[in-house]
């Protein structure tokens, strides 16, 4: 029957964390951080891959149950975390229908498998294609800026759609289990290279970004986002956004508003470069703030 007392989500020292996705942009960062801050980490991928700081790695496919149960359980009792970060990264790398279900089938048998073992927290990556803007083929603009959590997806692709449908995942397994889960809506996240390659992107043109709405984060900051909630002691079932202050652009934000997006309502004051997505629930929630910038390199401006 399912169990739904609220359980001690808070994580402490040599506590034992899954990070599934964990050779992926974020998990490979994710793993060493959480390592590094005194957690006992399994990492998990469906290829073989390298990950030094994991005490465990486990290569498998978390579509198959028998390979999820056996993840959740590495040491012969459930661990105390998930970090869910397995998924299809982007749209165009299978057919539509694939990426909704592949997502969607690992998200469910992940937590609810999770809530299921007595887990006593899960974390899972969502994105902020989960509004509709990024991928929809077409352009849309959201009604108002900054983008906060209680604006509604106008999703019309399946990866944004499969990335809504996998954080009503969570809120199912937190109903179920009484398992806390917070679903974290990253918009592009990367360092090093990736970022720098990233910023060249819009730097040539600015408005090939438009849809994405010029959101960013480090990587480090996203893990540094993981661990805060799982040493949060939050309970229930959350979604929060978390990018940058800043966008991936010199063009003031007000600039590219004007430009790309005419009929967007601005309802609060924005400094020159600001978001225009709104993390400040996370802010106000966790108390968390990133800490990593690129305005300041100047081989990025």
């Amino acid at each position: 029957m399912p169990q739904q007392e609220e359980r001690r989500a808070a994580l402490t020292a040599d506590d034992v964390v899954l990070v599934t996705g964990a050779a992926g942009v974020i998990g490979r960062v994710v793993v060493p951080y959480l390592a590094g801050s005194g957690l006992r980490v399994v990492a998990a991928d469906r290829e073989p891959f390298a990950s030094p700081k994991a005490e465990r790695i486990i290569v498998g496919d978390t579509r198959d149950p028998a390979f999820v149960e056996e993840s959740l359980r590495p040491f012969g009792r459930p661990v105390d975390a998930v970090v869910h970060l397995a998924a299809i990264a982007a749209p165009g790398k299978l057919p539509e229908d694939e990426t909704l279900v592949q997502n969607v089938q690992g998200a469910y048998l992940v937590l609810d498998g999770a809530g299921r073992a007595g887990v006593r927290c899960a974390v899972a990556a969502s994105s902020f294609a989960a509004y509709g803007y990024a991928w929809a083929g077409r352009d849309l603009s959201p009604p108002y800026v900054p983008i906060d959590e209680e604006q509604p997806s106008v999703a019309i692709d399946s990866y944004g759609l499969s990335k809504t449908m996998t954080e009503q995942v969570g809120a199912f397994a937190t109903r179920r289990w009484g398992m806390p889960t917070t679903l974290l809506r990253f918009p592009f996240v990367g360092d090093g290279d990736r970022l720098a390659a990233r910023l060249a992107e819009v730097r040539r043109d600015v408005g090939a970004n438009r849809r994405e709405l010029w959101a960013w984060l480090d990587t480090r900051d996203a893990a540094r986002a993981v661990y805060a909630v799982l040493t949060s002691g939050l309970t229930g079932h959350h979604v929060f956004n978390v990018a940058a202050p800043d966008s991936a652009t010199t063009v003031p934000t007000a600039e590219l508003l004007a430009r790309y997006h005419p009929t967007t309502r601005v309802r609060a004051s924005l400094g020159t470069f600001d978001s225009l997505v709104d993390s400040s629930a996370v802010r106000r929630v966790l108390g968390f703030e990133t800490r990593y910038g690129w305005r300041d390199d100047p081989a990025s401006a």
